[in-house]
């Protein structure tokens, strides 16, 4: 079995153009995302997948292999399927391909062991998302940060970006409220499933394809990660957030 990653980034985010190449602490954003990723161990393969140019050039320069795609995603989950069927190798239906999204500066290796760990223990499983614990009534009603709902068994039931669970607008820890960090896994078939599937309505309304997933009826489970000062960067104000965290950061020590 094989583990493919892919990190997906486009230079015209919404929220936020040119993100990807935004500098944090004199590197570009992308650059902490793929050096963080090389440090888990277990790929067979990992590429960076992007429509931008300017991307492709900066990914040569570093040496980090990169697969062009189409500009016409807009989800990052449609972005690598593509990337990984112009691999020019053979996939099997029951390799692993992660998603490491491109605007998390903060990530570990150890949510990648994290994300994996499911899919090899039970086949059935579809999919994975790595789930954090929420702990801060801020980052819960936060609209940038998507929240999940599971079941008892760790399967994925709705995302939303209003605070979830609602509990009547009253926040604390003991809620066990999670937030989406943006690492998934699955397996390669029903990646390539989820790719040939429209856009669903649900997916729509709460911008997160993970409503897409759930409207195709696969199992999609929580690969749950305890709260850690970890930021992704959906708005310019997030880099100096990421910037002042990332200082005591054991990850950036190792590669600064």
């Amino acid at each position: 079995m094989k583990i493919i990653g892919v990190v997906p980034a486009r230079m015209a985010a919404s929220r936020f153009p040119g993100k990807p190449l935004y500098p944090i602490h004199g590197r570009p954003m992308l650059e902490h995302v793929f050096l963080r990723a090389q440090m888990y161990k277990g790929w067979n393969k990992l590429v960076m997948a992007t429509c931008d140019e300017e991307i492709e050039q900066f990914s040569k320069s570093k040496g980090f292999p990169v697969v062009m795609t189409g500009s016409h995603h807009t989800r990052a989950l449609d972005r690598v399927a593509e990337a990984v069927e112009r691999l020019g190798e053979p996939v099997d239906a029951s390799d692993i391909v992660v998603c490491v999204q491109g605007d998390e500066p903060m990530m570990r290796p150890d949510m990648i062991d994290a994300v994996i760990a499911p899919l090899l223990k039970d086949p059935s499983i579809a999919g994975t998302i790595l789930a954090m614990h929420i702990t801060e009534k801020s980052i819960w009603q936060n609209p940038d940060t998507v929240k999940l709902i599971h079941n008892a068994a760790g399967e994925v039931l709705y995302t939303s970006r209003v605070p979830l669970p609602y509990c009547k607008g009253e926040f604390s820890a003991d809620l066990m409220a999670r937030r989406i960090y943006g690492i998934f896994a699955f397996r390669w078939k029903y990646l390539q499933a989820f790719t040939a599937h429209e856009e669903t309505r649900l997916e729509q309304l709460e911008a997160c394809d993970s409503n897409r997933i759930l409207d195709m009826s696969f199992r999609q489970h929580i690969a749950p990660y305890p709260h850690i000062q970890s930021f992704s960067v959906d708005s310019p104000s997030d880099i100096a957030l990421v910037e002042e965290h990332m200082l005591s950061d054991h990850y950036w020590n190792l590669y600064r």
